[in-house]
């Protein structure tokens, strides 16, 4: 079976499109040869748009929700669109105690670039997200640039 480039796909408005467009984007990626490593990190940070879209914004007609990506030279493209919410997305610095907050801070820290693009009209907005294809993001700023990991553990607390 010759695996596509680029996929886009209509799924319902429910939880459940998480789990599917999770396995669907994974098992094309690495049907495509992308490094395992690479095809679940986006698997995550598509996991965290569709979630995103389903707490803070509305469904496109027909309670659905557009997920679509994209394999490029140097990265892997993700994309979530809905029917816009009354807020922008934007990360959160949420307290050590908050269960939730914390989507778009791991969608930053997984990928060298996302964004946000909202229709026009208001009718429709989309979050996308590039994750390279090598898993190394490169120095940020110089050399000196502080690492982009970070080691912790509850036993840290």
């Amino acid at each position: 079976m010759e695996v596509g480039t680029s996929s886009a796909i209509m799924l319902p408005y429910t939880a459940s499109s998480v789990g599917v467009a999770r396995r669907r984007l994974i098992g094309e990626l690495t049907g495509a040869g992308v490094y395992e490593a690479t095809a679940c990190d986006a698997g995550l940070v598509l996991s965290e748009l569709i979630s995103n879209s389903l707490r803070h914004a509305t469904p496109l007609p027909g309670s659905l929700v557009r997920v679509s990506w994209g394999v490029y030279d140097d990265c892997v493209q993700v994309a979530v669109s809905d029917g816009g919410g009354p807020t922008a997305p934007m990360i959160n610095r949420p307290a050590v105690s908050s269960v939730g907050g914390r989507g778009l801070g791991i969608v930053d820290r997984l990928c060298v670039r996302w964004g946000v693009y909202a229709g026009s009209d208001g009718s429709e907005t989309t979050v996308w997200a590039a994750l390279p294809r090598t898993g190394d993001r490169g120095p940020t700023t110089d050399a000196a640039a502080e690492p982009h990991f970070v080691i912790a553990s509850s036993h840290d607390a």
